[in-house]
């Protein structure tokens, strides 16, 4: 199940699947309630949450914390 976005945390590791892709994210900063700038572990590359969901959540959409 899914992770709420508005529970997400500063500095943690968190694994996102969605569209059939999955990414390593780890948060860097709160920009607003729902909407956090991440950075992708695996391509070093900044986005913001707005930017990996602006087209849905696709039917295998899942938010996990990595421990």
């Amino acid at each position: 199940m899914a992770i709420a976005l508005d529970n997400l945390r500063v500095g943690s590791v968190y694994k996102m699947v969605n569209m059939g892709e999955t990414r390593k994210l780890q948060v860097v900063d709160r920009l607003s309630r729902e909407d956090f700038k991440v950075k992708d572990l695996d391509t070093l590359e900044y986005y913001t949450i707005f930017e990996l969901l602006q087209w849905g959540k696709g039917k295998d959409y899942d938010l996990d914390e990595l421990r």
